[in-house]
């Protein structure tokens, strides 16, 4: 049995997952946060949160390097831990630090801090040839003005270090731009308490059909587990409203999205001891690399892997901070595809009713998750907002896409928001 230190986490579907895989493997672990209420508030009513099933649950700032890495020394000294590991983007920099403090396995600490900066991962990329959009990188107005008009509209603007698309907008026109820029300004911490980088990342705007390509790194060898395709709504936000895995691709753009995404990995010194999700454009120029994130993907989508080939990501994360050789053995499941569809409100309020009646009795329905009825609602403006989600396998082929589609159509029309 081994003894793992998770600090902090996501609180959607990877914070159950890791929990499980953790138990699944025969193992325990230790919990680290800074605010036990945020994973208090996110549990359904009457039940506790995963994460909170730890063999201890201790509290530190996880947001201060400085003293954080001699306090888990001295827990390392009375509890011995075998590995560390986070599902939070925003906490996996501090997690290779303390992997390389307490001389642990996993990713080095540069390359994961330059994966989760958007800004470092376009230079690095750049420096080594990887395919990528234009893009510049600027704090003043004056200068992004003038990058902008280099650049050309329409383009793509980004923080540099948030996640889950928040602030990722499309702009056509410096007024758009200004906007864009001001709404990033308002937000100077992050959802955990970090002070962001001021720093806006504009980016060409990239045409064509998005993918991402999910890989385990183990003893220096990367392993393509397969390519899964991706829908986007909510413009000029770019929202992910759902997900299919297989990728409905030729054999040819299967294999260009997957040698890019090797090429960035490589790149990023990514090769050991990471699940990594990388995100690819494909343009009608050849694949682009629209980010690179080194932890497995969120969206349920190392679910919808599961329902089709059997391999549990979530058990590979664990893996691969242990050190040990992580099991990417296919197996017959059933499923020639799955489908995650998600429920986008496109206006602000209170959530007044939701009919599922359309789900009952479905074919092919793996699960569902819809929020109850007196929830406050946000116009959807990155991926955040979800109303819930319904997730469908299709034994015969390509189908699940287009299943899941119909069905959250059907949910829409019998959705109250007041």
């Amino acid at each position: 049995m081994a003894h793992l230190l998770v600090v902090e986490s996501w609180v959607g579907s990877m914070s159950r997952l890791l929990p499980r895989a953790v138990r699944e493997g025969g193992h325990e672990f230790t919990f680290l946060t800074r605010d036990l209420h945020h994973y208090l508030r996110s549990a359904p009513e009457g039940t506790a949160h995963p994460l909170l099933g730890a063999r201890h649950v201790i509290t530190a700032d996880t947001n201060d390097l400085g003293t954080l890495l001699p306090e888990i020394e001295r827990l390392d000294g009375v509890f011995g831990f075998d590995g560390v590991i986070s599902s939070c983007d925003y906490y996996l920099p501090a997690v290779a630090r303390i992997a390389g403090r307490l001389g642990l396995p996993g990713p080095g600490a540069e390359a994961v801090e330059n994966a989760c900066r958007k800004d470092a991962t376009r230079r690095v990329l750049t420096d080594a040839g990887v395919p990528g959009p234009r893009f510049a990188v600027h704090e003043e107005w004056a200068d992004l003005a003038r990058a902008a008009r280099d650049i050309g509209y329409p383009l793509v603007v980004k923080p540099v270090d948030l996640c889950a698309g928040m602030y990722v907008r499309r702009v056509d026109d410096e007024s758009e731009l200004a906007a864009a820029v001001d709404a990033l300004t308002d937000f100077p911490l992050n959802a955990r308490g970090q002070r962001r980088v001021p720093a806006v990342l504009l980016e060409e705007l990239l045409t064509g059909p998005e993918v991402s390509v999910e890989t385990v790194s183990y003893a220096g060898a990367v392993h393509v587990v397969g390519v899964t395709d991706k829908s986007i709504g909510g413009a000029p936000a770019f929202i992910e409203t759902g997900h299919m895995f297989p990728a409905d691709l030729s054999s040819a753009d299967a294999d260009a999205a997957e040698q890019t995404a090797l090429g960035a990995l490589k790149a990023l010194g990514l090769t050991d001891g990471v699940v990594a999700h990388t995100e690819i454009k494909l343009t009608p120029d050849g694949p682009r690399v629209v980010e690179v994130n080194p932890r497995p993907a969120g969206n349920r989508i190392t679910e919808l892997i599961r329902h089709v080939t059997g391999i549990d990501l979530a058990a590979a994360a664990v893996d691969v901070a242990l050190g040990v050789a992580p099991d990417l053995t296919r197996r017959e499941t059933g499923l020639r595809s799955a489908a995650v569809g998600f429920l986008v409100p496109e206006v602000s309020g209170t959530l007044d009713a939701l009919d599922d009646t359309p789900l009952k009795g479905a074919d092919g329905v793996l699960e569902t998750q819809l929020a109850e009825p007196g929830r406050p609602v946000r116009s959807a403006g990155s991926n955040n907002e979800y109303l819930g989600h319904i997730m469908v396998g299709d034994p015969h082929g390509q189908g699940a896409r287009t299943q899941v589609e119909a069905m959250l159509g059907e949910l829409s029309a019998g959705l109250v928001i007041r």
